[in-house]
Parts: C-alpha cells; structure tokens; sequence
C-alpha cells in the first residue's frame, strides 16, 4: 500500500508525492500508469527500470539523508544501473524535475 505524502526540498513542496515502501508497491512502481502528475518515491531501492511503461520517467537516487546523488531521464524499456549509495529513488513523468527545479545535490525530504 502507498502512503500520501508531499516532496520538498528547501522548504519548498515541490510535489505530492506516495511512497512506496513494500516489497510489492516497489516491485509495481508506475507500471499501469497512463501518466502520473506527483512523484512517486521507492524506499530501500537502489535501481529501477522501465519496462512495459507507458511513459518516459525522471529518475533522482537519494542517499540515507535525502541527498540526490544522481537524476536520470529513463526511456521505456530500459534498465537502470543502481547506485550504491542510495538508499530511495524518486520517479516522475519526463520533465517533472526540470519544471520543479530539482538538481543534484538537493536534499529531498518527504512530509506527512
């Protein structure tokens, strides 16, 4: 099941956000999905993929302090490399990271 939540970074929301944080949840991340407005974060995930999406995905890997260590643009049908330092992985529609202004380096965080 997928909790509700907000992502922000600086104090800013910069999206709604679910999280993901069972083994089931994470392993379907946004299969299905015909488009997703929010982000979705994966706890205890180091890689994802794409495959049998139906859309492009930004991709930021946060390490234990919500530290963005690495942003992605994510084809479909694609499999990430993972990062080893990370320890969640944030995942939204192409371009959702540009429009938020989300850049390497940002802390990210996710409020109730």
């Amino acid at each position: 099941m997928t909790r509700e939540c907000w992502l922000v970074s600086n104090g800013v929301v910069l999206a709604s956000a679910e999280r993901a944080e069972n083994h089931h949840d994470r392993g379907k991340g946004l299969l299905g999905r015909d488009h997703f407005d929010g982000a979705l974060v994966l706890s205890r995930t180091r890689w994802v993929h794409s495959f049998g999406m139906k859309f492009e995905i930004d991709v930021a890997h946060l390490d234990e302090q919500g530290t963005v260590l690495r942003i992605t643009r994510m084809p479909r049908h694609r499999l990430g490399a993972p990062v080893w330092r990370a320890r969640a992985v944030v995942e939204a529609e192409r371009g959702a990271f540009e429009r938020w202004g989300l850049h390497l380096g940002d802390v990210v965080e996710l409020r109730e």
